[in-house]
């Protein structure tokens, strides 16, 4: 098996298992290597378009967060064609609503079946940190659409543009222009000294789990009180806005009916705190909420919530 080595550089091995290591530095000369491969196989099933760019672009995310599932590390050019393939191949059989979808993992050599849960995804050491530290360099907008596509299951420009408030294309240009952005941060920033992003996730999923607890004993008010400013507004799914007290009764009421929160996922940034939840119905009331809800928290400067918008995905056939 042949390895590409460029002026008496390192092999794609060297570099893979420094990355898989933690050298962020060394994934962005592992992609800039076998950048031009990757975008003439996008060109050769997407055709000359922005697709095929951002084909390129959604692999390079891909490679970052997966690339300690390479088995083969003498095999990251064939590794890194794959994914771009696979993302073409299901953008054109239009099997999804979202043209960027992720390839299946069992598609590609030396991935789990499964896709990787977002805490592994952390747990990257030096990756996980540079993934954060790029993340809070975009805009708000460009930033939230991102930490939901990628770190939550609320995935399709729909459940996005939804939760958002916002047009299905204005979704999907933030998320082109996120994509470009964190591609490029990949090489501007691998020398840049990045924060521990464990400690901040931790802090905020120690929370909401505390926060269900104490819900479940009927004190959610007061759990809330302690990260929520005064003046929080709450935007319920069906647009309607009201303050923590009518949260309180909301939740207060669904428990008196036999309904349970269980925390599932807390994604957490500077300024935007996802949390994920799934919602049990009573046996003998199985419809009566939603499967799940969304929990989008907007802090502010002092880092209390100033705003939540909640949001129910759709249920799954």
């Amino acid at each position: 098996m042949s390895e590409l080595l460029v002026g008496g550089g390192p092999l794609d091995s060297e570099l893979v298992r420094a990355a898989q290591a933690g050298d962020v530095s060394c994934l962005g000369l592992v992609i800039a290597r076998h950048r031009a491969s990757m975008y003439a196989v996008a060109l050769g099933l997407l055709g000359h378009s922005p697709d095929a760019e951002d084909a390129v672009q959604e692999a390079t995310l891909i490679a970052l967060r997966r690339i300690g599932d390479i088995r083969d590390p003498e095999a990251a050019g064939p590794w890194l064609r794959m994914v771009v393939r696979n993302i073409c191949r299901a953008q054109l059989r239009k099997q999804s609503p979202i043209p960027m979808s992720e390839p299946p993992a069992n598609a590609l050599r030396g991935l789990p079946k499964a896709p990787p849960d977002p805490a592994e995804i952390l747990d990257l050491h030096a990756l996980r940190d540079w993934v954060w530290c790029a993340v809070e360099d975009l805009s708000p907008a460009l930033r939230l659409v991102t930490l939901l596509r990628y770190f939550t299951d609320v995935t399709s420009y729909e459940d996005i543009a939804a939760l958002c408030g916002t047009p299905v294309g204005t979704v999907r240009s933030r998320l082109s222009q996120a994509r470009t952005k964190l591609s490029d941060a990949l090489a501007d920033s691998a020398d840049r000294a990045h924060n521990d992003a464990r400690v901040l996730t931790a802090k905020h999923r120690s929370f909401a789990e505390e926060a269900m607890v104490s819900a479940h004993r009927g004190e959610i008010v007061s759990a809330l009180s302690v990260r929520w400013s005064p003046q929080t507004e709450v935007v319920w799914p069906s647009g309607k806005r009201t303050h923590l007290d009518y949260l309180g009764g909301a939740f207060d009421r669904d428990l008196s009916d036999g309904v349970r929160h269980e925390m599932r996922n807390v994604v957490a940034s500077r300024e935007v705190v996802i949390w994920e939840a799934a919602l049990h119905n009573p046996p003998e009331d199985p419809f009566h909420c939603p499967p799940g809800v969304v929990w989008v928290h907007f802090l502010g400067q002092s880092g209390h919530v100033d705003r939540v918008r909640l949001y129910h995905p759709r249920r799954r056939s």
